[in-house]
């Protein structure tokens, strides 16, 4: 069976990833009033990839571990946040906002290095 080339699927995890993050920035800026929320994030890609390698390595049989868009991609609380209102709540939306658009610049940087990578491809193949 013919995959894709391994360039393009760092950039689908890229992309999943930047995903991912937007969304517990959404969910933060979502419960920005509710007392006692803590602000969540992802690691950092990198971070996140190690994570992955080293879990495929522990598998044992088929099925053992989630596949590649497993349950992996949970938000965690921050371990030490910027900003502590009074309420016990940790949500920035200044920070949050910044945070949504660095995730936003990574996930078009994702989807270019794809469609790059598509683009060689098609024209490899003639098309």
């Amino acid at each position: 069976m013919i995959s894709a080339p391994s360039i393009m699927q760092l950039a689908q995890d890229a992309a999943r990833h930047a995903s991912a993050r937007q969304g517990a920035f959404a969910q933060n800026i979502a419960h920005a009033d509710t007392p006692g929320f803590r602000a969540r994030d992802l690691p950092d890609f990198a971070t996140w990839m190690q994570a992955r390698a080293g879990a495929a390595l522990r598998a044992t049989r088929a099925g053992h571990l989630a596949g590649r868009a497993g349950a992996e991609l949970q938000a965690r609380a921050e371990r030490s946040p910027a900003t502590v209102k009074p309420n016990g709540n940790t949500v920035s939306l200044e920070h949050e906002m910044m945070r949504a658009a660095r995730a936003r610049i990574d996930h078009d940087t994702a989807l270019s290095v794809y469609a790059s990578a598509r683009t060689i491809l098609r024209a490899s193949l003639g098309r």
